[in-house]
């Protein structure tokens, strides 16, 4: 049984993944009132899409980092700029691909750091270079953080250090802060990705 505290907090992280996943792949997203508007797929060029310069984004590794960037983080031919603490100021602007692929990533190493080996590391992320596969990463990763969620019992919402996720403060925060807070990336980083597609589509 879901504990009781955690339905609305399930509910709005379900309703905000739906949106987003909707407004990434089309044909119809909900408009939030109840209503659909249409939408087309997001493309490869529109997912890269760099609207000012020296933006950070997923790169080719074989290209090395983007400006100001000293690292390309996961594994494979792909991976996305980043940099030791602390950030580069004012911080880059980061395209769809690189907010996407930073959302994909948090959910799926927070669930295996909640009910999983607790041993995955962005080391062991695969990024995405493309936008059908960061979508799909996003719905892995949206699938692996809400089993996570629905097996937490009542008393596991208080406990300190039930998520162990290595690079936030989770292991020194009540499990329903986490889960609050993870629901607070999916909300503005989905409003940021939503609004690149806008721009994207008015660019000329």
């Amino acid at each position: 049984m879901i504990p009781p505290r955690l339905v609305p907090l399930l509910d709005q992280f379900d309703f905000a993944c739906e949106r987003l996943s909707g407004r990434m792949t089309g044909p119809v997203m909900d408009s939030g009132d109840g209503t659909d508007t249409r939408v087309g797929p997001m493309t490869d060029a529109e997912y890269l899409w760099e609207p000012v310069p020296d933006c950070w984004s997923v790169r080719r590794r074989t290209d090395g980092p983007g400006a100001r960037a000293t690292a390309l983080t996961g594994q494979g031919d792909w991976g996305r700029d980043a940099a030791a603490y602390p950030h580069p100021w004012p911080p880059p602007f980061t395209t769809i691909a690189w907010r996407l692929s930073h959302l994909a990533e948090l959910l799926t190493i927070r669930a295996d750091h909640t009910a999983g080996s607790r041993t995955l590391t962005r080391d062991d992320y695969a990024v995405s270079g493309d936008a059908v596969g960061g979508v799909d990463a996003f719905d892995v990763g949206v699938g692996a953080w809400r089993k996570a969620l629905v097996g937490a019992g009542e008393a596991a919402l208080d406990t300190v250090g039930y998520c162990t996720y290595p690079h936030g403060s989770d292991a020194e925060e009540p499990f329903i802060d986490v889960v609050w807070w993870v629901n607070q990336e999916v909300l503005h980083h989905g409003a940021e990705i939503a609004l690149l597609r806008d721009l994207y589509r008015e660019r000329g």
